[in-house]
This record gives C-alpha cells, sequence and structure tokens, in this order.
C-alpha cells in the first residue's frame, strides 16, 4: 500500500490550533466581564435585583458584571439574546415569573422557554399584595371573597395590563373562590394605582413595593400577600392560604438564567456565588427594603420551579381568556 506523506507545514499549523484552543480551555472563568441582561427597564424590581447583587457577585468573582437593560416585548428581546448566545458563563439574563406566563400568552416565542436555558438559581421572589380602597366594607381576604359574591359583575379590580402578572393574580384568584369580578386593564402598574386610590376600581395585586407605602399610610387596605410565606416586608399581612384560599401562590419572582448548554462548573459557580451574594445581611437588608424576598435555590429546584410555573399558569390563561393587546 503506497503511504501518503503529510504536509509538515500543515502538521505545524494543526499543533499551533491544538494549543491555542488547550490554552482557551484551560482559561479560569471567569476571565473577562460578564454581561447581565436584564430584559425590563431600568428601575424596575428586575433592575434594582440584578444590580444590587450584580455588584457584589463582581466582586466574589473578581469580575466586573454589566447590566445591560435590553427592554421590549414583555421580556422577549433580552431573553432571546442570551438564547443565541454563546454557552460560555459570559451572558447571562436575569427574568422574571413572565417568563413562565409567556409561553402560554404567545404562539410563537423566539425560544424555548426550558430547553434554550440553564437555570442558575432563584435570586428572589417579589409577593404581589391584595389591596382594596379602604371605603371597601371588607377587612379579610374571606371579607373581600363575600362581598364580591354578593355583587357578580359589578365590582371591578386593575391591572398592568392583560396578560401580566398583576392580572393574572387576580384571575388565580378567581378560579380558585369563583368570585366574578370585571377586569379593567390599564398601561403599566403606575397608571392603574391612581384609579385604586380614587375609588375607580376597587381591587387589585400589586407588588408589595410599588403600595406598601400607600398601605402604610392608611391609603389602601392590603388584605393579603401572595407568596406562601409572608414577607420581610411587611411580616403582619398574612398570606392567601392563611387568609382561607387552599394552595393560592401568585409571587412575582427574579431568577439568574445562562444559555442552554453552559458547562456545569460554570453554573454551579455562579450558583455558589449567588446564593453566597443572597446570604450577605447588606443584601439581604437592601433586598427586604425593596420588598424582595432573597431565595438563591440550586439550579435543579429552580428548573422544577420554573416547569411548575409554565403550567400553572398555562391553566390560569387558558380559563381567562387572558391575551395579549
Amino acid at each position: 500500500m503506497r503511504k501518503v506523506m503529510k504536509n509538515p507545514l500543515l502538521h505545524a499549523l494543526a499543533l499551533i490550533a491544538a494549543l491555542v484552543c488547550a490554552n482557551a480551555v484551560a482559561q479560569p472563568y471567569p476571565s473577562r466581564p460578564i454581561r447581565l441582561i436584564v430584559p425590563f427597564t431600568a428601575g424596575g424590581g428586575t433592575d434594582i435585583s440584578a444590580r444590587v447583587v450584580g455588584q457584589k457577585l463582581g466582586e466574589r468573582l473578581a469580575t466586573s458584571v454589566v447590566i445591560d437593560n435590553r427592554t421590549g416585548a414583555g421580556g422577549m428581546v433580552g431573553t432571546e439574546i442570551v438564547a443565541r448566545a454563546a454557552p460560555d458563563g459570559y451572558t447571562l439574563v436575569l427574568v422574571s415569573s413572565s417568563h413562565a406566563i409567556n409561553p402560554s400568552l404567545h404562539r410563537q416565542l423566539p425560544y424555548d422557554a426550558v430547553r434554550d436555558f440553564a437555570p442558575v438559581t432563584l435570586v428572589v421572589l417579589s409577593p404581589g399584595i391584595l389591596v382594596v380602597h379602604p371605603a371597601v366594607a371588607a377587612r379579610t381576604v374571606k371579607e373581600f371573597v363575600e362581598l364580591v359574591r354578593a355583587k357578580p359583575g359589578q365590582l371591578t379590580y386593575g391591572s398592568a395590563g392583560n396578560g401580566t402578572p398583576v392580572h393574572l393574580a387576580m384571575e388565580l384568584l378567581k378560579s380558585i373562590t369563583g368570585i366574578d369580578i370585571v377586569h379593567v386593564p390599564y398601561k403599566g402598574a403606575a397608571a392603574a394605582i391612581p384609579d385604586l386610590l380614587g375609588g375607580h376600581v376597587v381591587a387589585m395585586i400589586p407588588s408589595t413595593a410599588s403600595v406598601l407605602p400607600l398601605v402604610k399610610a392608611g391609603k389602601l387596605r392590603a388584605l393579603a400577600v401572595t407568596s406562601r410565606m409572608r414577607t420581610a416586608a411587611a411580616p403582619e399581612v398574612p398570606t392567601m392560604i392563611e387568609a382561607g384560599v387552599p394552595d393560592y401562590e401568585a409571587s412575582s419572582w427574579y431568577g439568574l438564567l445562562a444559555p442552554a448548554g453552559t458547562p456545569r462548573a460554570i453554573i454551579d459557580r455562579l450558583h455558589v456565588e449567588t446564593a453566597q451574594v443572597l446570604r450577605m445581611d447588606e443584601i439581604r437588608e437592601r433586598l427586604i427594603g425593596q420588598a424582595l424576598d432573597p431565595v438563591g435555590n440550586t439550579p435543579q429546584e429552580f428548573a422544577a420551579g420554573i416547569a411548575a410555573e409554565i403550567l400553572k399558569w398555562s391553566r390560569v390563561v387558558r380559563t381567562s381568556g387572558a391575551r395579549i393587546d
């Protein structure tokens, strides 16, 4: 058999390429800045969480964590960037609970909410809070439900818009209790709250952070928070479950995702360091001051939580007939 002679130049180039690749693989993570995409505008709960946690995370990783606000389409614009990014741990996204709602609201997402991402950790919970105008003759959830049942289709509640967590939180309450209260959608919670204060709608389930000062000032009455456990920001307010609504949980949440295919060692490093940041007294104090409850669970727990949330909200969307304007 005739032997084929190797080209010495090609052989040398192959060796050089192999050495370059080996050196790149051997570089410790992280060796350059990390881009953390926030798919919402600056100043909101997602952005606040990213900036509070990102700074300390960067310190622990000995690099900088650069916050990049990429807004649009209910968080889908920024989230898609990460779905398409290289799975190397240098492009991450802090998604909100809308990540689990969008698959049911949109026939075609530009990514798969589960398969295209590697969960890192649930960063914080942001409980909603059922509030009513002080003129409403209800001081408990039970009294509120009885009041609405006595006037089916006559009372109204406000929301931040169709398909938003604020909307679906009340729709979940309706589906569990069977009450008939009319939805009035607004273009954001900031537009709805003034009408609640004016008595034009009688109730709402906004984020605790957005209305807690109004509750403390006596301008709104808090009946229950939507989390499974009481929030540290308002420990005196019972949960919906404590108030007699079984299996009710509708907290907003913010969690850290990486692109699918990111090496397990990188996911584990990000999880451990983020969880350590969330245990710091300074960070906990700052987040709780914004009515954000720190979590820091494992990637596996966060993945299971996302799957459960997608299933739950798909049922609520289907039952309520929620749609995007």
